[in-house]
C-alpha cells in the first residue's frame, strides 16, 4: 500500500510511474483522477486516496474527463505471487463472468466462490461480480470516448444483453450516462476501431521489439521498429491488430479490427498481456536489484513480451526444442504456410484441430516430435485442463521447460525461471559473480530470465 505522502508526491509531479497505483479524489468536486491528471491540483486537505478506481466510485465520486481514469494501466501485477487472484482477474477483465455465474468461474478456477469473494474482499476491497460491473463500465466510457461506435454496440462489446441495462449499470458506476461521456460526434458504426493503452515507464520497447522481430512469422505477424501486430482468432472470431509504441506518451496506439465486436474485452486485454502493459515494472525492478549480486548488468524497462495463446506457445516450445531461435522460426514458419487458415489475405495460427488431423509430413523431424506436437492438440480438443500447462507433463515429449515457457510466454506468469535454457546457463557463466539465487528473486523471476536473456 502506498503511503499518503508518497501519494502526494506523485501527483504532485504528475509521475507516470504511478499512474494506475492509485486514483486522487477531490472532495470539493466529487471526482476522482489519475496520479497524472493535468489539471491544476487540489489542496492537501480537500483530496482523499484510493488504491482502486472502484473504491473511488464507491465512495461516491464520479471518474475526471480530462485524465479518463479509465485509460490508466491496469494494477494486477502488484499482487505478485497472489497468482490465483491476478488469473481470476486477468479472467474477469476478458469476460469471463459476463456470461456465467460466480459459481461456475469459481469451479472453473477450482475454487470455491466463497474462498473467490473472499480473496477479492481482502486485496481488492469488493466481491468479483462487482468488480467485473464496474470494469465493464469503465472499458466502456474508454470506447465512448476512443470511439465513434454507436452506443448498443459499446454495450455488446462490453457484456451487456441490452442498452437499457447498460445505461443503468453505468449511471449507477460511472455517475454519468453515455451520452453525457458521448462527445459530439456522429456515431459511426464499424468494426474497426483505435483505442491508446497507458503503461506505465520505464518500458524497454526496443529490447521487446528485437525480440519479438527475431521470432515473428512473416504471414502471421507483421513488425516494424515502432510497432507489432498480427491476425488472430478468438472464440470464432477473426479479427487482427497492430500497436505502435508512443514513447512520449507511455502508451500504444492500437488499431483492432474483428468480425464480431463481442469479444472485444478479451482481445484489449490479450494485447495488454502480449505487450505486458500493467506490470509496475519499477517495483519488480527493485525487487531483482535487492536479491541480485551487486554489478548486475540489470536493463531497465525489460518487459516480457507474451505470445496470442497458451497453445500457440505450447507448440512454438514444442518446435523449438533443442534447436536455434532461427531454426524454431522456420519449422514455425512451415507449420503456419501448411495448416495455417488463410481468409481475406490474412493467415491464422493453426488450430488443434487441424494438427490432429495432419500427419505433419512436411516436417523434417524426428517422428517422436511430431507426436508430442499432435498428442498436443489432441491434450486441448479433449481435455478441460488444457489450458494449465502443468496438465502437459503427462504427454510423452513435453517437459518441464516447455511446460515453463508456456507459462512465461503464453500466460504471462512472472515467476518461472529457465535454469536448464542453454542462453540463461550462458548469460549466467558470463556475470560479474556466477552464484547467485534465483529463489531469492521470487515472485518475479521471469523478468531475471529475459534479463538473462538479453545479455545475450
Amino acid at each position: 500500500m502506498l503511503s499518503a505522502a508518497v501519494c502526494h508526491k506523485a501527483r504532485l509531479s504528475r509521475d507516470a510511474r504511478f499512474d494506475g497505483q492509485f486514483f486522487t479524489a477531490v472532495k470539493t468536486t466529487g471526482i476522482y483522477c489519475r496520479s497524472i491528471c493535468p489539471a491544476t491540483p487540489p489542496k492537501e486537505e480537500n483530496v482523499e486516496y484510493f488504491m482502486h478506481a472502484h473504491q473511488a466510485a464507491q465512495a461516491g465520486y464520479r471518474p475526471c474527463l480530462r485524465c479518463r481514469p479509465d485509460s490508466a494501466p491496469h494494477s494486477a501485477a502488484w499482487l505478485g505471487n497472489q497468482a490465483l487472484l491476478n488469473r481470476a482477474i486477468r479472467q474477469i477483465e476478458a469476460g469471463a463472468l459476463d456470461h456465467q455465474s460466480l459459481t461456475d468461474f469459481a469451479d472453473y478456477l477450482g475454487v470455491s466462490d466463497r474462498y473467490l469473494r473472499k480473496l477479492f474482499v481482502k486485496h481488492i476491497g469488493t466481491a468479483p461480480k462487482a468488480y467485473a460491473l464496474y470494469h465493464q463500465c469503465l472499458t466502456a466510457k474508454q470506447l465512448l470516448h476512443q470511439t465513434r461506435l454507436p452506443i448498443k454496440d459499446i454495450a455488446l462489446s462490453c457484456g451487456f444483453n441490452s442498452v437499457r441495462r447498460f445505461n443503468d449499470c453505468f449511471l449507477k458506476a460511472i455517475s454519468l450516462s453515455p451520452s453525457q461521456v458521448r462527445n459530439n460526434e456522429a456515431p459511426q458504426p464499424a468494426n474497426d476501431l483505435s483505442l491508446k493503452l497507458s503503461y506505465r515507464p520505464p518500458f524497454d520497447w526496443p529490447s521487446m521489439q528485437q525480440f519479438l522481430e527475431t521470432r515473428a512469422i512473416a504471414s502471421l505477424e507483421q513488425i516494424s521498429k515502432d510497432s507489432y501486430g498480427r491476425s488472430f482468432q478468438i472464440n470464432g472470431v477473426s479479427g487482427s491488430f497492430l500497436a505502435t509504441h508512443l514513447a512520449d506518451k507511455n502508451a500504444f496506439a492500437v488499431k483492432i479490427s474483428l468480425t464480431d465486436l463481442s469479444q472485444l474485452r478479451a482481445v484489449i486485454q490479450k494485447i495488454r498481456r502480449i505487450l505486458d502493459l500493467d506490470t509496475d515494472i519499477s517495483t519488480v525492478e527493485s525487487h531483482l536489484a535487492a536479491q541480485l549480486p551487486q554489478g548486475f548488468p540489470l536493463k531497465h524497462g525489460l518487459r516480457l513480451p507474451g505470445i496470442w495463446s497458451v497453445f500457440e506457445a505450447g507448440v512454438r516450445a514444442i518446435l523449438g526444442q533443442q534447436v536455434s531461435v532461427q531454426a524454431a522460426k522456420n519449422l514455425v514458419s512451415q507449420l503456419v504456410a501448411e495448416l495455417g487458415k488463410h481468409n481475406d489475405q490474412k493467415c491464422f495460427f493453426p488450430t488443434p484441430q487441424s494438427i490432429c488431423d495432419s500427419t505433419l509430413g512436411f516436417f523434417r523431424m524426428p517422428a517422436a516430435r511430431k507426436q508430442s506436437l499432435k498428442s498436443l492438440a489432441e491434450h486441448f480438443l479433449t481435455s478441460t485442463e488444457a489450458e494449465d500447462p502443468d496438465s502437459w507433463l503427462a504427454i510423452k515429449g513435453i517437459g518441464p521447460w516447455t511446460v515453463n515457457y508456456a507459462k512465461m510466454r503464453g500466460l504471462n506468469d512472472p515467476d518461472i525461471f529457465l535454469g536448464s535454457d542453454l542462453g540463461v546457463i550462458r548469460a549466467i557463466e558470463q556475470c560479474p559473480k556466477k552464484t547467485f539465487d534465483a529463489a531469492a528473486v521470487a515472485p518475479w523471476r521471469s523478468y531475471l530470465t529475459f534479463q538473462l536473456w538479453n545479455q545475450l
